[in-house]
């Protein structure tokens, strides 16, 4: 018999739930394993935060946003030895086998540095950004583009009443992907991301031939972290947007608004979806997606198969190595971009 710990860490997503039900079901048709929930994280694990998992307690939950064990974005290795020796305290007494860590970026570093330290451990990656590398998409992702595309969409008639530009602003601070798919999904007139620089001239320059064309208002989609060409530091002098640091604080489409209607004399209006695309029901997709990944991870910590990373790959759900999967961010596909920027303008 195995006995697996479950935790989910960094931010909430659609579809951790899904995840966790999917663990508990599979182990429990393979033999006469047990679970234990640790709640909030690597936060659980360091204090000994448990429940367990149940058919009965993970039944029903499909459905269900956010994560019934809750999540926190605590780094397990931040206390050091007092860190490792407390996680390993906390699973010999709760007499865990294996640990399967459903998370984003920091969530699985923190995965892949115990597991260097010898800690049993699989991983299931969950972004709404989409940015771990190593798999062609992250639970999550699929639902939080359908918030954005589904305000893209109502925004529409917004813009088109009023003769506005409508900037809408997604999660991506770091990448592309939400603000990609949702804009050409909801046929955005042009997309801002982290990995293209932006020249504010330019995008003037062709909100004016829309309308010189009669098109009179226009959809912007802006990820979080997009950034000018150059952008003016605290102090003044002008800096690569691209570089560490340059970001400025608060809602890059609130200063767009400003940007572009002072510019053009366009009436300009910004939109900033925030924690809404990380809330709700995940849609098909993600409870599919969830639900493979749940079982593959099982199969993994039954298999000991530890240091492996569930991914999706084409169509194919399989497991890869955590160290390679983190080597580096998976950033924008540029194709995807240049097929979205056929329909700019």
């Amino acid at each position: 018999m195995t006995r697996i710990g479950v935790l989910t860490g960094g931010g909430d997503c659609p579809g951790l739930d899904a995840v966790i039900r999917a663990v508990v079901r599979r182990g429990l048709t393979q033999g006469p394993h047990s679970f234990m929930g640790f709640r909030n994280g690597w936060l659980g694990v360091l204090n000994d935060d448990a429940v367990e998992l149940t058919l009965d307690g993970t039944s029903g939950i499909l459905t269900h946003g956010g994560t019934l064990l809750g999540t926190s974005r605590t780094d397990p290795m931040s206390l050091g030895r007092k860190g490792l020796d407390a996680i390993t305290r906390t699973l010999s007494f709760r007499g865990v086998d294996a640990l399967v860590a459903i998370g984003g970026d920091g969530t699985l570093s923190g995965a892949r540095d115990l597991r260097r330290e010898g800690i049993s451990i699989v991983a299931v990656p969950k972004t709404i950004d989409n940015d771990v590398a190593g798999t062609d998409a992250s639970v999550g992702f699929h639902t939080a583009v359908q918030i954005a595309t589904d305000a893209i969409d109502r925004l529409h008639t917004t813009a088109e009443s009023h003769n506005r530009v409508m900037l809408v602003e997604v999660m991506g601070r770091n990448a592309g992907w939400i603000a990609t798919c949702a804009g050409m999904a909801g046929g955005a007139d042009a997309i801002l991301v982290p990995e293209r620089p932006f020249d504010v001239d330019a995008i003037c320059a062709q909100l004016h031939r829309r309308h010189q064309r009669g098109r009179s208002f226009s959809i912007i989609v802006v990820a979080e972290g997009a950034r000018p060409h150059t952008v003016e530091d605290q102090s003044g002098h002008a800096s690569r947007g691209d570089e560490p640091g340059s970001a400025q604080p608060g809602s890059i489409a609130t200063r767009l608004q400003h940007e572009i209607q002072a510019r053009t004399g366009y009436e300009t209006r910004a939109t900033i979806l925030g924690h809404v695309q990380r809330g709700g029901t995940p849609i098909a997709y993600d409870r599919i997606l969830a639900t493979r990944f749940g079982i593959a991870a099982t199969d993994a910590a039954i298999g000991g198969r530890f240091g492996t990373m569930t991914a999706l790959v084409g169509t194919e759900v399989l497991t890869v190595d955590l160290e390679q999967a983190l080597q580096s961010a998976k950033p924008l596909d540029p194709r995807l971009y240049e097929t979205a920027a056929v329909f700019f303008g």
